[in-house]
C-alpha cells in the first residue's frame, strides 16, 4: 500500500498550490479520501473528505471556500487545489485512505511566507 503525496512547496500568502496524491495497493474506489494536515507545533486538523465515488465533499470551516477536493477513480489519485492561502495554512499535508482500514501518506510540506 502507498500513498504519495506531491505538489507542496513554498507559497506566498494568497497564492495557490495543487496537491497530488498516488495510491496503489489497495481498492482505491471503494476508500473515502481525506486531507489531513499539521502545523509545525500542533496537533493533527482535519481538512477536506470526499467520498468514494467523488459526488459528496466536505471541509473545514478553515478552508471553506478556499479549498477544493476532487478524485480520479481512474487514476487513483486525488488533489487539493488550495487559493487564498495564508501563513496558517502552512503544515505538512497528508493523504489518507479510509474504508475497513486507514492508510497514510507520509506527507507533503506546504509553507507560505512572504
Amino acid at each position: 500500500v502507498q500513498l504519495v503525496e506531491s505538489g507542496g512547496g513554498l507559497v506566498q500568502p494568497g497564492g495557490s498550490l495543487r496537491l497530488s496524491c498516488a495510491a496503489s495497493g489497495f481498492g482505491f474506489s471503494i476508500y473515502s479520501m481525506t486531507w489531513v494536515r499539521q502545523a509545525p507545533g500542533k496537533g493533527l486538523e482535519w481538512v477536506s473528505k470526499i467520498n468514494s465515488d467523488g459526488k459528496n465533499t466536505y471541509y473545514a470551516d478553515s478552508v471553506k471556500g478556499r479549498f477544493t477536493i476532487s478524485r480520479d477513480n481512474a487514476k487513483n489519485a486525488v488533489y487539493l487545489q488550495m487559493h487564498g492561502l495564508k501563513s496558517e495554512d502552512t503544515g505538512l499535508y497528508y493523504c489518507v485512505g479510509s474504508c475497513d482500514l486507514a492508510y497514510w501518506g507520509k506527507g507533503a510540506l506546504v509553507t507560505i511566507s512572504s
